[in-house]
């Protein structure tokens, strides 16, 4: 066994432990406490000094394989225009980049994450994950508006699944694009697919841009536009007429096992009706900058009660995928927001929505030593406000290798 000593100890569940412990043996967490009342510890230890000890970061929504696209793709005024650039750059390219996956896999790890969630269109994220040893979730998503073959579209995402696995690190689901890109029956489909075969969430992006409210009430807009230019308008389809929302509940796409991402656009009853289903909204706030959507309203989604968990969405929307830097702009965007609200949005929530509360977001007697040590300048008094002011990578370091480096069984 090995005490680690800081100047902080963050449980997440718990305030934090200022001249704390934390206690490591096997890859798991075996106690934490205080100096101040039991002192130094007569066996092996490590003073970190000047350092805040979290559980690893948990980045409950990107795009792994667009890794490739960094710095390709420039900022827009609306998302359609962005998501028309993003498929001119994709056309480039045969296969995803699986050089450029694994760097930023390690750029991630290097700025504190442990746990992945990622959406995928090929699965070619799986080996490289796997190789890392790295936890994740991979969505395997399904983009298809034309109901004509729902089953057969899919019957061949469940054929790229099986073939995917099996996984030592790696958990793998489905998700459905977005409201504006699948049509009701695949949302149907895909339902009953998640239903009969798996136990991981399932995920779709929601309520993103002012353009989706507008095809679901009316039809029109630059969404149908796209769709007629890609050839995948459906003529027969019909607008429901209500909000994205609403839209999500009818089909049975809210609830526990649901991870909704963005929700720029959601309105105050919709925040709630997520909270009343314990569904769980991802935001991925410079993401939304970049891509022309507005800041996301942090102080209204943390008032809602929502579950409310923070990705980076991909380096095709981000300049990078440290979760610290969407923390200091969920700060600036939700003023008078706790601190310590914003730390669970990157840690215990991401791991309760992706499936890894028993595994990440934590640290508590028996849990794996999923640990991260962040630099802080001696005499900080808030380190909870401090950690959401905007960290570097090179301020984290790894405490135990043995946590990110466990089986997901």
């Amino acid at each position: 066994m090995i005490r680690y000593l800081a100047d902080w100890v963050l449980p997440v569940v718990e305030p934090p432990v200022q001249n704390g412990w934390v206690d490591v043996e096997e890859g798991r967490v075996v106690a934490v406490g205080s100096r101040a009342s039991d002192g130094f510890p007569a066996g092996p230890y490590v003073d970190l000094g000047s350092t805040a000890i979290l559980p690893a970061l948990v980045n409950a929504h990107t795009h792994l394989e667009l890794s490739g696209l960094r710095n390709t793709v420039p900022p827009a005024g609306s998302m359609p225009e962005w998501v028309s650039r993003l498929l001119v750059r994709r056309a480039e390219f045969d296969e995803p980049d699986l050089g450029a996956i694994r760097e930023a896999l390690e750029e991630g790890k290097s700025s504190g994450t442990g746990l992945f969630g990622d959406i995928s269109n090929t699965l070619a994220t799986v080996p490289v994950l796997e190789a890392a040893s790295t936890a994740a979730c991979v969505f395997h998503e399904v983009l298809s508006f034309s109901d004509t073959d729902a089953i057969g579209v899919v019957e061949q995402a469940l054929g790229h699944v099986s073939a995917a696995g099996p996984t030592t690190h790696v958990r793998l689901g489905l998700a459905a694009h977005a409201p504006y890109s699948v049509g009701p029956e695949v949302f149907d489909q895909l339902d009953i697919a998640i239903r009969g075969a798996f136990e991981t969430p399932r995920c779709v992006h929601l309520a993103e841009s002012p353009e989706e409210l507008e095809f679901l009430l009316s039809g029109r807009g630059p969404w149908r536009t796209l769709l007629e230019r890609l050839g995948h308008w459906n003529p027969n389809w019909k607008p429901p007429g209500c909000g994205p929302v609403e839209y999500l509940d009818r089909m049975g796409w809210l609830g526990p096992n649901v991870i909704v991402v963005h929700g720029v656009q959601l309105t105050d009853a919709e925040l709630t009706r997520l909270a009343a289903t314990g569904t769980t909204l991802v935001t991925c706030p410079r993401s939304n900058v970049w891509t022309g959507v507005g800041e996301p309203p942090i102080g209204r989604f943390i008032r809602s009660g929502v579950r409310l968990a923070v990705g980076t969405d991909s380096l095709a929307s981000a300049p990078d995928l440290n979760l610290f830097a969407e923390l200091a702009l969920m700060r600036r965007c939700g003023p008078d927001v706790p601190a310590r609200h914003l730390i669970a949005c990157a840690t215990t929530a991401g791991a309760a929505a992706l499936g890894f509360a028993d595994r990440f977001g934590r640290i508590e007697p028996g849990a794996p030593a999923a640990l991260i040590g962040v630099s802080v300048p001696a005499g900080v008094s808030d380190v909870e406000e401090y950690l959401v002011g905007g960290i570097e990578p090179g301020q984290v370091r790894w405490l135990d290798q043995h946590a990110p480096r466990m089986p997901v069984d």
